[in-house]
């Protein structure tokens, strides 16, 4: 279960929240130029574009949830369980085990458009990266400045749809979030009118209740439509503190609170963490569900031509004090 939106109020922003009822050992890494990518049946990569994101922390290859290259593009990988469906090997094109998928393309695409003359040849093939750690179903959000798409490896193939949203949740597959979308088009953030009956005398009693009808609930298809509604009638100052402020407002209302949730197993659904980056400058803000300050990992501040992998120390700064004066 998790939520991924886009955010563009003069500088653009891409996060989400990563829903889960454990940690995955994650931590905030930079993947420097000249770190090797070494792929399962894709060529091996000694110099790609640096990148930052939360990934499962390893020394040999960055198990990125989300992450955002050098050049503004960005990716995330979703929870998409009886859906996604992995191609057996058969060595002919573009094969990517779903682990690899974010590494692979945010080191060697600049833009959107730049990543779709791979697609055609893509399959996303079932490998896992360790047998104790099963192939992960998943679908992806793969967005820049410019444009956002939405890539579902399916049993039909290898599914890629425009997404004029900028927000991704979880099952169903994307065409049913886009069609559901339409259920709401009456929802408004202003005063609504008495569209009921003209001869009757029906005026708001409060504010807010042009939204009313707006589904609360924490299902995918609800956080879709929630997430659009807020980033959609989203008001803030173009400043980073304003904007990276509004990003996890948005966020925080499609979270998950512990006990709001419980999994088949019996254990609780949270959102684990929430993250927001500046795609101009690479920050990346991320904020645990146990610790409400957000925190900064500022890529300029790691070598971005070395070879190894960089991880991140938690005790990062928070949000008041991180922020350049020079950008606001």
């Amino acid at each position: 279960m998790c939520t991924c939106i886009t955010y563009k109020n003069g500088d653009f922003y891409f996060g989400r929240n990563l829903d889960l009822d454990c940690s995955f050992n994650e931590s905030v890494v930079l993947t420097p130029r000249n770190f090797p990518l070494e792929f399962r049946k894709a060529p091996k990569r000694n110099t790609h574009y640096a990148m930052i994101g939360m990934a499962s922390k390893n020394d040999c290859f960055p198990l990125y949830a989300e992450a955002v290259n050098e050049k503004g593009l960005c990716m995330a990988g979703l929870n998409f369980p009886g859906n996604a469906y992995y191609q057996k090997v058969t060595e002919s094109g573009l094969e990517l085990a779903s682990f690899e998928v974010i590494a692979w393309f945010l080191g060697e695409c600049a833009s959107v458009e730049d990543a779709k003359k791979y697609l055609k040849n893509l399959s996303i093939v079932d490998l896992s990266f360790a047998s104790q750690m099963p192939a992960a179903p998943l679908h992806w959000m793969l967005a820049d400045s410019k444009e956002c798409l939405v890539l579902e490896a399916v049993k039909d193939g290898l599914k890629v749809h425009e997404n004029p949203f900028g927000v991704l949740t979880n099952n169903p597959p994307f065409d049913y979030h886009r069609m559901n979308m339409v259920n709401y088009l009456n929802l408004t953030a202003q005063n609504p009118e008495n569209r009921f009956c003209a001869g009757l005398p029906l005026k708001p009693y409060a504010q807010g209740m042009g939204a009313v009808g707006l589904p609360g609930d924490w299902s995918s298809s609800s956080r879709f439509v929630r997430a659009a509604f807020l980033k959609e009638n989203s008001h803030a100052q173009q400043s980073e503190n304003a904007n990276v402020s509004q990003f996890f407002h948005i966020l925080d209302n499609v979270a998950m609170v512990r006990g709001s949730v419980i999994t088949d197993t019996g254990t609780c659904d949270i959102t684990t963490y929430s993250c927001c980056v500046n795609t101009r400058t690479g920050r990346y803000y991320y904020r645990r569900y146990d610790d409400f300050m957000i925190r900064t990992a500022d890529p300029l501040t790691a070598d971005l031509d070395a070879s190894s992998l960089y991880w991140f120390e938690e005790e990062s700064q928070s949000l008041p004090s991180a922020i350049d004066p020079a950008i606001k």
